[in-house]
């Protein structure tokens, strides 16, 4: 065995083919050609003279050896990474790219402007967004930060609560115009209620006040399960909707919307930042507090 001419590097590729079980998507983590890895992982295994994985035409599966050799080596080059990227940091900005998953709806509600203002402060960092809301497994595919609206999944992924959606009531002025404004919650009923679904459970709206909750099953006759859509159904008079009290929802919004009921509001729900590690990048960490930051400001 020649274990002396192998690098932290190669140990480094190893780790991504093994982690993503797949060389195309290791190659795209690592942004080189998979033609490159694979050879750079046949080279390795020569060099310790062990197979550590198992090749076929659809899936790469690691070997006993492999195993066991992925499980010792993932932390050792994550900290080896993160001490890297954290001594970079200390003497320029952070860099590299960075891919991010959201919901369409919570981008395009909160995060225009945001997007651009991060891009210029931190001009070294390249941004990849997939507006999608699939299920993602972030061992495998090729993304850093998962940003998901409500409770964290029971995935064993790594959870940060950034903050809280607040929602209250919201309708246009030609609504109230002809429909009045209900003064209590109980007066929903009478009302056209703009829903994500037709399910009783969405058809629930649960209201507080302070400590005081009231509960009213609202009907409507248009249900869409977009924010976007709602929001711009409610500008056209189609009826009430629940939207974030926060500022920068109503940001560059073209009908202009009312808030009804100002003293009751639903239950916040979670913003959660979910990673596959606790050991973070310094462009992973630099846009998640600087998101979390504009959150705050839209917040109070």
């Amino acid at each position: 065995m020649q274990s002396k001419s192998t690098s932290l590097d190669d140990i480094a590729l190893f780790v991504a083919v093994a982690r993503h079980k797949s060389f195309t998507h290791g190659a795209d983590a690592l942004d080189m050609p998979a033609s490159t890895l694979s050879r750079r992982i046949s080279l390795l295994e020569r060099a310790i003279g062990v197979r550590l994985l198992k090749r076929s035409t659809r899936r790469v599966e690691l070997t006993e050896a492999g195993a066991v050799y992925f499980e010792r080596c993932q932390h050792i080059v994550d900290e080896a990474r993160i001490a890297h990227e954290q001594l970079i940091e200390a003497v320029s900005q952070p860099k590299g790219r960075l891919r991010i998953s959201m919901p369409s709806s919570f981008a395009l509600m909160f995060l225009p402007a945001a997007m651009l203002e991060f891009t210029q402060r931190y001009p070294d960092i390249e941004c990849e967004y997939d507006l999608g809301i699939r299920p993602l497994d972030l061992l495998v595919e090729p993304v850093d930060i998962l940003i998901r609206i409500g409770n964290a999944p029971d995935s064993g992924l790594v959870a940060h609560q950034m903050g809280s959606i607040r929602l209250g009531l919201y309708a246009s002025t030609q609504y109230l115009a002809s429909h009045g404004t209900p003064t209590t919650p109980a007066e929903l009923v009478h009302h056209e209620c703009l829903r994500t679904s037709t399910s009783r459970e969405d058809s629930l709206w649960k209201l507080y006040n302070g400590k005081v909750m009231h509960e009213v099953q609202v009907r409507g006759r248009m249900a869409l399960n977009n924010v976007i859509m709602l929001s711009r159904m409610a500008g056209l008079g189609a009826g009430i909707v629940p939207l974030s009290l926060n500022d920068l929802a109503h940001l560059g919004r073209v009908e202009p919307l009312t808030r009804i009921l100002p003293d009751w509001q639903f239950a916040p729900i979670p913003l959660m930042a979910l990673f596959s590690s606790r050991l973070l990048p310094a462009r992973t960490r630099a846009f998640i507090d600087f998101l979390s930051s504009k959150f705050e400001e839209g917040s109070k």
